[in-house]
């Protein structure tokens, strides 16, 4: 849950400060780093079992989460344009 909500913070600023050229390279940017991050929550709680599925599904959250984000910036893109 964490990384999904830094990942929907994250790619809300992406979407209002960066340049629409530049949005795709930095939110891929933003999606290697809930994988680091997935990973270190992960580690942190400390229990073994089902580790590579918490990993999975944060990381799976995360980038959908980011799609919808990228998607919203493409379709209000397209309206104002």
């Amino acid at each position: 849950m964490t990384v999904w909500v830094l990942a929907a913070v994250a790619g809300t600023v992406i979407g209002f400060v960066v340049p629409a050229d530049q949005r795709v390279p930095w939110l891929s940017v933003v999606a290697g780093l809930s994988v680091a991050v997935s990973f270190a929550v992960q580690l942190a709680s400390g229990r073994a079992q089902g580790f590579v599925a918490r990993v999975g599904l944060s990381v799976l959250g995360a980038v959908l989460i980011l799609g919808v984000i990228s998607l919203g910036f493409g379709l209000s893109g397209l309206v104002s344009a």
